[in-house]
Parts: C-alpha cells; structure tokens; sequence
C-alpha cells in the first residue's frame, strides 16, 4: 500500500490571505462628497448675502420715479421746512420733543413705515440727522417723498 495523504477541504488549508469583506482597502480620495458639500454652501451663502446688506432706498428731489403704492392706513409724513422747521403729518415739532413724540407713535401703529419729505434746499446732514431720529423713534422704514417729472440719470424726462 502506498502510504500519502490526500489534502481536502477539510484539512483546514489556507489559499490566500483575503479580508472577510473581499474588497481591498481603498487608496483613493472620494471627492463627489466633498464637491456636493461646498456646491450646497456656495448656495446658501449666494442666497443670503444680499440679506445681510442694509440699505434705505433714496430718491432725490425732483426724479422720474413713480410713486409708491398706497396702504390702507394713513401713511405717517414727516416734513423737514427750508428754514428747518419739523412737522409730524401738519403739526410743527420742536427737535427735542421728535423722538418721544415718534416713540409715542409707534406704539400705536401696526406699520413701521413712514414718508419723509424735505425741501430740497436744507443741507443733507439735516435730513440723515431726521432719519436718526426716525430710527431710534422705532420706524426703519423710511419712504423719501420726491416730486415726479424730473431729470434721470439716462436723460430722459425733464
């Protein structure tokens, strides 16, 4: 008798080192994620930018802007005279007496808004002080009043 021995599967033998998962480690840098990620940033930050600027929209004396549409409430009109002089809708105000007086005001209002007119004569400082004090009175939507039929900036109108 010839004396061997015969290797079978259930002789416990080996035939390659493999992991249980069978795929091999991965040396690559998967960068779809990555891309996917910063696209959705680039979105958002797109989105909210123009959010974070503040800005009162100006008219000047004297444009061709149309007017603005008309609320139900009466719209609360702030007039600043050649000479200086405040007037809340047709009542003469003392300066010192505008913010208490515009605080008083606004809570009564449901509406932050409000139309300042001003002669086109007083300096510019004159009217950026009222806006101040239209803010810290508690109305930041400031509406400037101009008079319609006037000059633009693309040469059209008068």
């Amino acid at each position: 008798m010839a004396g061997g021995t015969i290797q079978g599967a259930s002789s416990g033998g080996r035939r390659g080192k493999r992991r249980k998962g069978g795929a091999k480690p991965m040396s690559e840098i998967n960068v779809t994620p990555f891309v996917d990620v910063m696209l959705v940033l680039l979105i958002i930050f797109m989105v909210a930018a123009p959010l974070l600027t503040v800005g009162v929209p100006v008219e000047l004396p004297k444009t061709a802007a149309s007017a603005l549409p008309q609320e139900q409430e009466e719209p609360l009109t702030i007039t600043v005279q050649a000479d200086g002089q405040l007037s809340i809708q047709n009542t003469q105000i003392a300066d010192d007496d505008l913010i208490g007086r515009l605080q008083a005001i606004a809570a009564e209002r449901a509406d932050d808004k409000v139309f300042l007119r001003a002669d086109g004569a007083i300096p510019y400082e004159r009217v950026v002080q009222v806006m101040g004090a239209l803010n810290k009175g508690g109305f930041s939507n400031i509406g400037l009043v101009t008079d319609t039929g006037g000059p633009s900036l693309d040469g059209q109108g008068e």
